[in-house]
């Protein structure tokens, strides 16, 4: 028989879609990611807008049968958990915004959930048994009024808004809760952007009102903003991009700041890596911190964050800047045998990483702060550290991202020898 001939192969038939059937379920513990755990015929289902001890009913709203998990609504809540509350925003719900995991819940239980994420994800990908609490960051409103920037979506007719959870769908709103009331009030959700795909809507303080950007085609025009930033101890002014990375809680970049400060207690003359540098907020506290006799390298691949940390570290000439991803710019160090007292990395949520968190070892710094928005990637980057030789000394959760199942940690590694 010719190959043309053959008989196709048979191709197998897709499982059922599960989307749309709804089911009572006991909730579970919370999960990362905004969700707790339910199951459904053997099958696990990760539930949004539930509590653990709940009865809920849920709807499903992502997988197939034999699929490893099930993503769900709780679209009906039988018996309530004591820490429920009404969620404030009349946006935030099955099948609405998407900004939002938590509103349905009292503030300080958020951030135990939160809590009980962290110390989960620590403990199954990286063996540590900790208990770690997460800390407000002043400078919101009970957790609402902290989103100093916002990005939102335009739909077809030009109209701004929120997208739905894990839709491209943009719904029509009034308000959002969480942005400062600046940034609520700047116009933008009542007039018309022909031709944009979105709108950066930025609350920058010296700015007379809130910047409204339109973004066309992934494109929006220039314009610098100054951030500045004051621990009580310790002070810098930032110029930067208003589309370029900034802490979005007015309160957390010196939050941060200052928890590195403290933990790490650089000493005068010493050397200094930031890498993941961003627009130098890191490796200007440090370069004040060791001083003209000590040095600072900060590592960046953002062309534009590069710009900016160039401008806003010129005035330090112990700060070196190289633009380059940071595993390419840790190699020529340890070519050259090149040391490091201290080291900062503030990665993406995705992590550093097995290869670079083995190079900074590798520099044999006396303490790393890495600072991390993901307990995941965290954990597991702090068990490839522990391979490397280095230990966890401490773990600080801070709630920058109230409402939402963000949050940011800062863990101090030591050598372990």
């Amino acid at each position: 028989m010719s190959r043309r001939h053959q008989p196709a192969e048979a191709t197998a038939a897709p499982a059922e879609s599960l989307v749309g059937t709804v089911f009572e379920a006991e909730v579970g513990k919370v999960a990362h990611g905004g969700h707790c755990v339910a199951r459904h015929d053997g099958q696990v289902v990760f539930v949004r807008h539930t509590l653990p001890g709940e009865r809920v009913r849920v709807r499903v709203t992502r997988g197939r049968v034999g699929d490893r998990f099930l993503l769900g609504d709780a679209v009906e809540v039988i018996e309530a958990s004591p820490h429920r509350r009404p969620p404030p925003c009349p946006f935030s719900g099955p099948g609405r915004c998407g900004g939002c995991d938590w509103q349905h819940a009292e503030l300080g239980y958020q951030r135990e959930l939160k809590a009980a994420v962290v110390n989960e994800q620590l403990h199954r990908l990286a063996g540590l048994d900790l208990d770690v609490a997460v800390e407000p960051v002043p400078g919101d409103a009970a957790g609402l009024r902290w989103r100093t920037r916002v990005e939102f979506a335009v739909d077809a007719s030009g109209r701004a808004g929120l997208r739905r959870h894990h839709s491209h769908e943009v719904i029509q709103v009034d308000d959002c809760l969480i942005a400062t009331e600046r940034v609520a009030g700047s116009g933008v959700l009542e007039r018309p952007w022909p031709k944009a795909d979105a709108v950066d809507v930025v609350d920058a303080p010296d700015e007379p009102r809130a910047l409204m950007i339109p973004v066309h085609d992934g494109r929006a025009s220039a314009r610098d903003i100054v951030q500045r930033v004051d621990t009580g101890d310790w002070s810098g002014e930032f110029r930067l991009s208003a589309r370029g990375f900034w802490q979005v809680h007015p309160g957390a970049a010196a939050t941060f700041v200052a928890a590195v400060l403290e933990q790490l207690a650089p000493r005068a003359g010493e050397r200094a890596l930031d890498l993941y540098a961003g627009v130098g907020l890191f490796a200007r506290a440090l370069a004040d911190a060791v001083g003209p006799d000590g040095a600072v390298l900060a590592v960046e691949s953002d062309a534009r964050a590069v710009r900016d940390a160039a401008r806003n570290l010129a005035d330090r000439p112990q700060v070196e800047i190289r633009r380059a991803k940071v595993d390419r710019a840790l190699r020529p160090l340890l070519r050259q045998d090149i040391g490091a007292d201290l080291v900062v990395l503030d990665p993406p949520r995705t992590g550093a990483g097995r290869s670079v968190i083995r190079d900074i070892a590798a520099l044999r710094p006396r303490a790393v702060a890495y600072v991390a928005c993901d307990p995941a990637a965290l954990a597991r980057d702090l068990a490839y550290a522990e391979q490397a030789g280095f230990a966890v000394r401490s773990v600080r959760a801070f709630d920058a991202f109230p409402m939402t199942h963000h949050v940011e940690c800062i863990a101090i590694l030591e050598p372990t020898a």
